[in-house]
């Protein structure tokens, strides 16, 4: 690329759930990717939703039988699953404490506030402060107080906050958003769209997110050509 080139722009959808690990994982490399790629690439990130669980009720899960259930694994093979997430999040410096975590939740409230969040300039704030009150302090993301004092905590208005999830506000916004992307094949998560065409899955370490905005940078036509 020309040192003297302006930085690509780039729209990334970033589609994921509160409640999944891979997720929390693929933000934090995808981030540092586009850290080393300043001044190469000009992200327009947008955190989009996809829930794990939707069917789940206030009360949630405990996390161990719902893995054990879900994808019908011993409590061995989820226990070495969890520390093999601990390990990758540690890579990247991304705290998991399995300890904490004892069950999952239905995340759809969540999604609301970050649809507003979107809207506040303040997505992404959310997303990370979400994810590490999950994974790192195991709180409830159901929770409307616990969902209040995270919003806040990532700068958006608390009162805001509580007056959505005490109301309807942007839930027919995030259904819609939801059957999107699944009516358009996203049936695990996370996926990385960019510029509505190109898909990278999973929790990719952050060179492979790299490498691949760097090919999408240099085949995209620049706005003079």
């Amino acid at each position: 690329m020309d040192a003297n080139a302006s930085p690509t722009s780039m729209r990334i959808d970033f589609v994921s759930d509160v409640v999944c690990p891979w997720c929390a994982i693929g933000l934090t490399s995808l981030e540092q990717a586009l850290a080393r790629l300043e001044g190469v690439v000009d992200a327009d990130l947008h955190i989009q939703p996809f829930e794990l669980n939707p069917q789940l009720g206030p009360e949630g899960e405990d996390i161990v039988q719902h893995l054990q259930e879900k994808y019908g694994l011993t409590a061995e093979q989820v226990a070495a699953n969890q520390e093999a997430i601990r390990h990758r999040g540690a890579e990247l410096g991304f705290a998991f404490d399995m300890g904490s975590r004892t069950r999952t939740w239905n995340t759809f409230d969540a999604h609301r506030l970050l649809h507003w969040a979107g809207i506040e300039g303040k997505q992404v704030e959310l997303k990370r402060a979400l994810l590490r009150a999950y994974f790192t302090e195991g709180r409830n993301v159901s929770d409307h107080a616990t969902l209040v004092e995270v919003a806040a905590s990532a700068g958006l208005p608390a009162a805001q906050a509580r007056e959505i999830l005490g109301s309807d506000l942007y839930a027919e916004e995030v259904r819609e958003a939801e059957q999107f992307f699944l009516g358009n094949g996203i049936s695990g998560v996370p996926a990385i769209i960019i510029n509505q065409k190109h898909l990278i899955s999973g929790g990719q370490p952050p060179e492979v997110f790299e490498r691949a905005l760097r090919e999408i940078a240099a085949s995209t036509p620049s706005p003079e050509s």
